[in-house]
């Protein structure tokens, strides 16, 4: 509880921890790398500049989700080499960046970039907006970002079927045939305003019947654990395989009318 109480406000307890053993780290290692420096040959100007977190640190996050989801995205689409594809608020430094070594992708998000990008043709704009589809796409990607849509976080308008809005956009960018890469929390369906949307996998499903052939299920679980081409005709799958906010990858092939 307190450590939820104080991010609310912005402050991290768990880091302020870790100051603490930063600083008791940093003054240890300074003053004995200060006697050497005195008693070398060459002695070296010092200037201080703290750095009090990564002597605690791993050598990187490999059970986040984004981190699996980006990566087992980027490889499936590396494969079929799509003739176009537009991604949809997924993280521009993880999967936009794995696609852009290799494709030219365009790119909608609410936010803005400063930045130009190789490879990546960036548009800002609202997905859930009324505006006119002008180009269809044989692949598309929206990785945990439908979730958010609607509740204002991002600078989006408040509106409680803004995914919905939003996977109804999606479609029409979508060409027949087409396949859809996306990924969203899953669990006991929940809204956590305003940060996000938990689904259950039941309601996605059937969000997905009408319009959507299902070609792969994956899931990464509560512990950062990616499990590849799961079936979805199993038990598990009616108690979210047991996760409470995992994250539910599928892709997805846009049936013809």
């Amino acid at each position: 509880m307190l450590r939820k109480f104080f991010a609310i406000f912005g402050a991290d307890w768990g880091k302020f921890k870790l100051t603490l053993m930063g600083w008791m780290w940093f003054l240890k290692d300074f003053l004995k790398f200060r006697s050497e420096n005195n008693n070398h040959s060459e002695r070296w100007q010092i200037k201080i500049l703290p750095i009090l977190f990564d002597k605690a640190d791993s050598a990187g996050d490999v059970t986040n989700q984004y981190f699996h989801q980006d990566l087992y995205v980027a490889q499936k689409i590396y494969k079929e080499r799509p003739q176009n594809h537009l991604d949809i608020g997924s993280r521009l430094d993880g999967f936009v960046a794995h696609l852009a070594t290799f494709m030219t992708v365009d790119v909608l998000d609410i936010r803005p970039i400063k930045s130009q990008i190789k490879n990546v043709n960036f548009v800002q704009c609202d997905l859930m907006s009324n505006h006119e589809v002008k180009k269809k796409y044989h692949s598309i990607s929206c990785l945990h970002a439908i979730e958010h849509f609607g509740l204002g976080r991002y600078g989006d308008s408040v509106n409680v079927d803004g995914y919905i809005k939003g996977l109804k956009k999606i479609s029409e960018y979508l060409a027949c045939d087409g396949v859809l890469y996306f990924s969203v929390p899953i669990g006991p369906q929940q809204v956590c305003f305003n940060a996000h949307r938990i689904f259950s996998i039941k309601y996605i499903l059937n969000w997905l019947d009408k319009d959507f052939e299902i070609l792969n299920f994956s899931y990464i679980d509560d512990f950062g654990n990616l499990y590849e081409d799961v079936s979805l005709i199993q038990e598990k799958s009616s108690n979210n395989f047991d996760c409470n906010y995992g994250c539910g990858i599928f892709i997805v092939r846009k049936l013809k009318k």
